[in-house]
């Protein structure tokens, strides 16, 4: 368990994970203000935005939410993604999770937010709505 209680920030909006060629050039559209994510790979370039910019010709999987841990966190810090993890494990339910330099990042779909969120309350952490 982590030790100190987290709050994590429930993201307005829905955001979709795009699959494009991994030599394809980072588009226009794979950027926002809120929350964007590009990775690639040997085999892939991964994008994760709002929903509403993906063009519908793009290979992707949407309806997903976004919650994201107050911080930044101490690089040092164990076991906090573990717990969040293994909270949404245990409620059945499906995660996508990445980390940026000041904090970890969770995705989970729109029917399973309330399940997710009851999942992280019972940890002892919160999740608040942030607004734009």
């Amino acid at each position: 368990p982590v030790a100190e209680p987290l709050t994590l920030d429930l993201l307005e909006g829905e955001w979709s994970i795009a699959r494009l060629p991994a030599a394809e050039p980072v588009p226009d559209w794979a950027w926002s203000e809120v929350f964007s994510s590009v990775s690639r790979t040997n085999d892939e370039l991964s994008i994760i935005a709002p929903s509403p910019q993906l063009p519908s010709s793009v290979k992707s999987e949407g309806g997903f939410r976004v919650l994201a841990v107050r911080g930044p966190l101490a690089f040092d810090a164990k076991g906090i993604l573990a717990d969040l993890a293994g909270a949404i494990a245990a409620a059945d339910v499906a995660l996508l999770a990445l980390s940026t330099f000041d904090t970890d990042i969770l995705l989970v779909r729109q029917q399973d937010l309330a399940a997710a969120t009851t999942a992280i309350s019972s940890r002892g952490h919160a999740v608040e709505v942030e607004l734009k």
